[in-house]
């Protein structure tokens, strides 16, 4: 899912999750969007869990302690674990209000300018 030229625009990519915590002290975790179809891009959600989902076994294993973003919704047990989602480092909820604001003033900026 990743876009062919984007290390081009200067990106790093890692296929390796246990790698990108490593190397990171912020993870911003994305939502798999089921319901566009995104199941034909790997053979379950069960293995997608296994090898990208972040879980407090894998953070404890990386020995970080990191801050995790999600735009939410989560897909609890996909994407998070709960005790992820509902943990310590999160700050999902702040990111979604926050993002709530920001989405209206740039709405109400643009409504302005024409």
């Amino acid at each position: 899912m990743i876009p062919r030229y984007i290390e081009e625009l200067g990106v790093k990519v890692l296929h390796n999750i246990d790698e990108a915590i490593q190397e990171n002290d912020v993870l911003n975790v994305l939502r798999i969007q089921l319901e566009r179809k995104a199941r034909e891009y790997f053979p379950s959600i069960r293995e997608y869990a296994k090898y990208f989902g972040i879980t407090e076994e894998r953070l404890e294993k990386n020995g970080k302690d990191i801050v995790i973003l999600h735009p939410g919704p989560i897909n609890r047990g996909v994407e998070l674990s709960s005790e992820v989602a509902d943990g310590l480092n999160q700050i999902i909820l702040r990111q979604v209000t926050n993002g709530v604001a920001v989405r209206m003033a740039v709405l109400y900026l643009l409504g302005t300018l024409n």
